[in-house]
C-alpha cells in the first residue's frame, strides 16, 4: 500500500513514461502525415465529433471498470479489518476461558501460548498462499516488490516459529495450510473440553470466532480465485486504445482550420495529455483489480499480520516483541 499522501512523480514516471514517448511519436507520425498530404490535396483527418463521442462512452465505461476494481480492493480490506478484529478477539477468549488455577498456573499457560501462536502462524499462513500465485503478470504496468516464495525464503519462518516441528510438517504438506491450522485449533479446544480445562459453552463461543474467521478467509480466497470478469476488464481496455488511435486524427482536423500553419503541430501535446488521462484511468483500474499480488496498492497484509502478532503476543505478557513494519519507499508491504 502506498503510505505518502502525495504520488512522487518517479512513480507516475514509472507508470507513464512508455506510453508518454508512443503518444508523442504517434501523434507527431499522424500530424506530419496530415501536413504532406494535404499538399496533394489528401486528407486524412476525421470530423471531432465522432471522436468525443467515442471518448464520452469510454470514459463511462472507464469509470465503471475503476469502481468496481476499488470495490474489490476495499472488500479485501474489509477483510482484513475483520480478522484483526476477531484475531484480538480470540487472543482475549483464551486468555480470559482457560482456567487459571494455582495448581495448573504454568499447564494453563503453555495453552494459551499455543492457542494463540497457531492463530498467529494461521495469519501469515493466509497471506501466504494469498500471495503465493498470481493469474496475470502485469509487470509491466506497476512496481513489484521482491517477494520470492521459493524454499529458502523466510517469510516461511512467519509460520515455522509458532508452530511445533510436527504441526508445521503436518500443515505444510496440506494444499490449504489455513484450513489445517483451524482444525488444528477445533481439535485443540475438543481435547481441552474433555480434559476439563474449558467448559463446552466455551468452546462453543470460541468455535463462533473461528466461524468468523473461516468467513473472512473465504471472502479472501473468493477474491484472489475469482479474476475480475475479463469482458470488463478486457474489452475496456480495447476501447481506450481504439479511442487513443483516432483521436490524433480528430485533433489535426481541429487544429489545422487555424489562421496560423504551425497551430496544426498543437495537436502533439494535446493528443498526448489527452490519452495519458485514458491510459491512466484504464491502469489505474487494471492495477486495483486484484488486491492480494503485493503490488504498491494492494493490501498491506505483512503489515497487517505483523500488528496482530504484536497484539497477541502482548495478551500473553510478552515483551521480546519484533517491530512494526514500516514502509519502505514509501511502500508498506
Amino acid at each position: 500500500m502506498y503510505t505518502r499522501r502525495n504520488i512522487k512523480s518517479s512513480i507516475i514516471l514509472r507508470f507513464a513514461w512508455k506510453n508518454l514517448i508512443l503518444f508523442t511519436l504517434y501523434a507527431s507520425l499522424v500530424v506530419l502525415a496530415y501536413v504532406l498530404l494535404r499538399r496533394y490535396d489528401i486528407y486524412i483527418g476525421i470530423p471531432f465529433l465522432p471522436v468525443s463521442t467515442t471518448g464520452i462512452a469510454v470514459a463511462f465505461y472507464l469509470g465503471f471498470k475503476n469502481n468496481q476494481s476499488y470495490d474489490r480492493f476495499w472488500e479485501a480490506r474489509k477483510a482484513w479489518g475483520g480478522i484483526t478484529n476477531y484475531s484480538r478477539v480470540w487472543g482475549s477468549q483464551v486468555i480470559s476461558y482457560i482456567n487459571s488455577q494455582p495448581d495448573k498456573a504454568g499447564t494453563d499457560a503453555e495453552i494459551a501460548k499455543k492457542l494463540i501462536y497457531r492463530q498467529i502462524a494461521w495469519i501469515n499462513a493466509l497471506r501466504i498462499q494469498l500471495r503465493k500465485t498470481t493469474i496475470y503478470d502485469r509487470k509491466n504496468i506497476s512496481y513489484v516488490p521482491v517477494f520470492d516464495l521459493g524454499a529458502d525464503n523466510k517469510s516461511l519462518d512467519a509460520i515455522s516459529g509458532f508452530l511445533s516441528e510436527a504441526e508445521y510438517n503436518e500443515v505444510l504438506a496440506k494444499a490449504n495450510a489455513a484450513t489445517q491450522l483451524f482444525r488444528l485449533q477445533g481439535m485443540h479446544l475438543t481435547q481441552l473440553v474433555t480434559n476439563g480445562t474449558l467448559s463446552e459453552r466455551r468452546q462453543i463461543d470460541m468455535m463462533r470466532t473461528i466461524e468468523q474467521l473461516y468467513n473472512f478467509q473465504g471472502v479472501c480466497e473468493r477474491i484472489k480465485n475469482t479474476p475480475f470478469p475479463r469482458q470488463y476488464a478486457y474489452m475496456s481496455t480495447i476501447f481506450v486504445w481504439i479511442f487513443l488511435l483516432i483521436l490524433p486524427f480528430g485533433l489535426v482536423e481541429q487544429f489545422s482550420g487555424s489562421k496560423t500553419a504551425h497551430m496544426i503541430w498543437l495537436a502533439v501535446p494535446f493528443n498526448v495529455l489527452i490519452s495519458w488521462f485514458f491510459s491512466t484511468m484504464e491502469i489505474v483500474g487494471d492495477n486495483s483489480e486484484d488486491p492480494f499480488e503485493n503490488y504498491v496498492n494492494d493490501v498491506p497484509m505483512t503489515a497487517i499480520s505483523r500488528n496482530i502478532e504484536i497484539d497477541l503476543r502482548e495478551m500473553l505478557g510478552e515483551t521480546n516483541l519484533p517491530p512494526r513494519i514500516q514502509p519502505v519507499n514509501d511502500v508498506l508491504l
